[in-house]
């Protein structure tokens, strides 16, 4: 780090966290790259493949601010860098505690809240919803901002095109065989029913939903079908989301899930891109079409709703948008002692 203070302005997106750090208002040198997809290269470091990050720059000031005692092993964060050209309002590099993710929904919708929060974005005060386009390591998304009373009341992320990549990939895991279904939605998606492992969604199971989460990570390394066709730093599992049927609503589906995600994290959130694989697998199945919803709980009550996006049926994938709330948390100037043995902390 070249500074050893940092401010940070920190929201929940359905209870998973999100840390924006502005890397301009910060003080802080750009990232070499010409678009954010080249940045997310560059902070890789040489050598880097989205997995396991090389020590580029600003990997200290992410381990500084997701390790703890100022982070956790569940934080999440962005860097908000300039965007691809005119057509968005601004960048973000997405980072995790092992390093550097192609796309994140429940940031999307932070980022789009804190652009309209802080003005970078203006909104009215009532009347019409706002849209903030984000360029992201995957492409560009929008996060369209819906207003009333004087206020921000929710959110809905527009993705990248989803794609159904394999069904039905046999699995060997620790407590039995299991079929996984495969799609990206900026990121590589698993999914797989809680059930065909003899699990529920639910906190008294998180410790082996957690484990085979992990295990069905590392057993997908490689698989033909986790490749992207255009951009090997967008190929890989990056979540395997375990999900369970509840009762269908009057709008469509209705399922609860877990996503575990990078090495071994938990979302919080219903998890916005992996809510966009849901649908476009939803929708392979027959069980989704334009107009329905799918109603998406998280392991801790909240809720996202998914839809395909009108005339969202494109041949790059299917369009989908994903809806929730994020809320400020809180407004941080993080310091880093020189004399501090700790440094910038510990990964636990």
């Amino acid at each position: 780090m070249s500074s050893t203070e940092v401010r940070t302005t920190d929201y929940h997106t359905a209870g998973e966290p999100f840390r924006i750090v502005d890397l301009a208002a910060a003080g802080l040198p750009p990232v070499p790259g010409d678009t954010v997809a080249e940045r997310r290269a560059t902070l890789l470091g040489p050598g880097g493949d989205g997995t396991a990050p090389r020590p580029g720059p600003l990997d200290g000031l992410r381990r500084l601010l997701v390790q703890e005692p100022r982070g956790h092993a569940g934080m999440y964060g962005g860097f908000v860098v300039p965007p691809d050209d005119d057509g968005a309002h601004l960048g973000v590099l997405f980072w995790h505690k092992d390093g550097y993710s192609t796309a994140c929904g429940h940031g999307t919708m932070a980022l789009g809240t804190w652009a309209v929060d802080t003005g970078l974005v203006v909104a009215p005060e009532d009347g019409r919803d706002v849209e903030v386009r984000i360029d992201v390591p995957s492409g560009r998304v929008t996060a369209t901002v819906h207003r009333a009373g004087g206020r921000t009341t929710g959110v809905t992320f527009r993705n990248v095109p989803a794609r159904v990549t394999g069904r039905r990939i046999p699995v060997t895991t620790g407590l039995g065989p299991v079929e996984v279904d495969l799609a990206h939605a900026g990121a590589c998606y698993a999914s797989v029913a809680a059930r065909d492992l003899g699990l529920g969604v639910d906190r008294t199971d998180l410790p082996a939903l957690l484990a085979v989460g992990r295990e069905i990570r590392a057993a997908l390394a490689g698989h033909p079908a986790t490749r992207h066709p255009h951009d090997p730093l967008l190929s890989g599992v990056y979540g395997v989301i375990l999900h369970e049927e509840l009762p269908d609503t009057p709008a469509g589906p209705r399922q609860r899930n877990v996503t575990v995600f990078a090495d071994g994290q938990i979302d919080r959130s219903p998890c916005g891109s992996g809510t966009s694989t849901r649908i476009a697998l939803l929708a392979d199945e027959g069980r989704l079409k334009e107009g329905d919803t799918l109603t998406h709980d998280s392991l801790v009550g909240t809720v996202f709703t998914g839809r395909i996006a009108p005339g969202g049926d494109t041949p790059q994938g299917l369009v989908t948008t994903v809806t929730g709330s994020a809320h400020r948390t809180g407004e941080h100037l993080f310091t880093l002692d020189p004399y501090d043995t700790l440094g910038s902390g510990f990964p636990l």
